[in-house]
């Protein structure tokens, strides 16, 4: 707050509440005022949200723009919000995609209108919450939260088996929710055994004296709820069917931010809390992180369908996510992070992609498909650029954050990189060969022949996201520098030392004295120097 003088996480949140409550006003046969009215709080908060990262301090590790009120004080829970250099490139993704999610759905939406935009903003200030909430109690409440707009987009807007898939989607997350839940109830109540006082901090409740069994057990908690909303294999048969039936702007959200709620959790939550579990699971994690690429990978090769091809992806992309975090080193951490925008980005274009052909032609077999880019030379061109930016083309953002992830995941298991390159290669040969069979050759049906190019709305969607593409791929290092501080700082605190920035330190881990030293990796235009700390014995 003493960074804007006014409590601007608090306005990111309520926004889209107020803006429920203007169209809960409204009514419902004025469909274009709702449309463009969510359209416009959306975009609002998108535009608050640039003073967050103007403001945001590259230099600082702890959290900034902090809040805190009392909240519940019987049990030591507050109204507790922050972010840092982790948080903050998700809670931007989150308000770039929603307004473009909304106006994905100007075409494709054509009953409940009211509601469906009313779900849009209380799904938006849900994702929002969870990015920046700091009490386990309140990020508790926020995670559970998305969950309701979520069931009924896809319940009431999804496909013919939306119903099933809805029901999948709830039960698979609840599951693993309950138990988190009550793993952050012992976390409080082990805490306050130790300290004498009971409270649901996060940054309190970080350096923890908790016995090694009893992490082993709550960290399991933990993990099994992020996995289940990564989602990690085995845990990912839910995504498939819940993309397959949402509607267009339900799978933009879906894949661009809230399976980034299960990576992000591990880091903000998993690893500090229980730092000797996170290393002893590192393993397992890494293991399965690796199948996840692998399997996901094989799978969307044999995909007919556009949107269970792109479903599957997801499952491949993410499986890289999680293995860059339990690399637990800055450049994989940090490529991971970067790693979870990109996707959202990419991914999220592909899902509008397959929504706006969709549209046109009510199928999405690659079967029906041939020759598109001879009569859609424009939607064409979009797909070329986002299909490159999945496979990771050099150049574009996908290549930054795989390259960081395998450089930092080869410094510590050169098994595991080799083996997830392995996924990149068949990345490509799984969208190349969708884009041959749609693009290319002749066209398998005559009404192939008479669709309409995408329009300006269309491309007001499509542009953004290229443009960020592009920005990110040939110079990340404003989004970088901006997470190397807290990446640092969070490595520390699971590694239980204390470190120095900047120049040449010296820390102390289990009685021996180690030396923190930056050294540097030149990324090609602007050729800026970014740094990246490694850790050397003082041996």
């Amino acid at each position: 707050m003493s960074q804007t003088g006014v409590p601007i996480l608090s306005v990111l949140i309520t926004i889209p509440l107020c803006g429920v409550l203007l169209l809960a006003s409204i009514n419902g046969a004025r469909e274009a005022l709702i449309k463009w009215l969510a359209l416009g709080i959306s975009g609002l908060n998108l535009l608050l949200s640039l003073i967050v990262y103007v403001r945001f301090d590259p230099a600082r590790a702890d959290m900034q723009f902090v809040e805190r009120v009392p909240w519940i004080d019987s049990i030591g829970s507050h109204y507790f919000l922050g972010v840092d250099g982790i948080s903050l490139p998700l809670l931007l993704l989150t308000m770039f995609l929603t307004p473009v999610a909304i106006l994905a759905s100007f075409s494709g939406i054509a009953n409940r209108v009211k509601a469906y935009m009313i779900c849009m903003l209380l799904l938006q200030s849900g994702m929002i919450g969870v990015f920046v909430a700091l009490d386990l109690v309140l990020f508790y409440v926020f995670w559970e939260g998305m969950l309701i707009p979520m069931y009924f987009l896809i319940g009431v807007w999804g496909g013919p088996r939306r119903i099933y898939a809805t029901v999948k989607f709830v039960l698979y997350t609840m599951a693993g929710s309950v138990l988190m839940l009550l793993a952050m109830i012992a976390v409080a109540f082990l805490h306050q055994e130790s300290t004498g006082r009971l409270t649901f901090d996060l940054l309190e409740l970080i350096g923890g004296s908790i016995p090694y069994g009893t992490q082993l057990l709550l960290f399991s908690a933990f993990a099994l709820a992020f996995a289940i909303k990564v989602p990690m294999f085995p845990f990912h048969t839910w995504l498939p069917d819940a993309h397959v039936e949402a509607p267009t702007a339900g799978s933009v959200l879906l894949a661009g931010v809230l399976l980034k709620m299960g990576t992000y959790g591990f880091l903000r939550f998993a690893l500090p809390l229980f730092p000797e579990a996170a290393v002893a699971f590192t393993p397992l994690i890494s293991t399965l992180a690796v199948i996840g690429i692998l399997y996901g990978a094989l799978v969307a090769m044999a995909q007919d369908d556009l949107k269970r091809l792109v479903a599957y992806s997801s499952v491949s992309h993410l499986g890289f996510v999680m293995l860059g975090i339990f690399a637990m080193n800055p450049q994989a951490v940090e490529g991971s992070i970067l790693q979870m925008v990109n996707h959202g980005l990419s991914t999220g274009a592909l899902f509008l992609l397959v929504g706006m052909i969709y549209e046109r032609r009510h199928t999405r077999m690659i079967e029906e498909f041939g020759g598109l880019s001879r009569v859609l030379p424009r939607f064409a061109l979009c797909f070329l650029v986002v299909t490159m930016s999945s496979i990771g083309l050099p150049g574009l953002n996908g290549f930054v954050g795989e390259f960081l992830i395998l450089a930092g995941t080869f410094r510590v298991h050169k098994g595991f990189a080799v083996l997830a390159t392995i996924g990149i290669i068949l990345a490509a040969v799984y969208m190349l060969r969708m884009w041959q069979r749609v693009m290319w050759g002749q066209s398998r049906r005559a009404e192939n022949l008479t669709l309409n190019d995408i329009g300006r709305r269309e491309m007001a969607m499509l542009v953004p996201i290229i443009l960020l593409i592009l920005w990110i791929g040939l110079n990340p290092n404003p989004l970088l520098r901006r997470m190397d501080a807290s990446v640092v700082q969070l490595l520390c605190d699971v590694r239980s030392t204390e470190c120095e920035r900047q120049g040449t330190g010296w820390r102390v881990s289990g009685g021996e004295a180690e030396q923190v030293s930056p050294y540097f990796i030149r990324y090609p235009t602007p050729y800026t120097l970014y740094p990246v700390f490694e850790v050397r014995s003082a041996n």
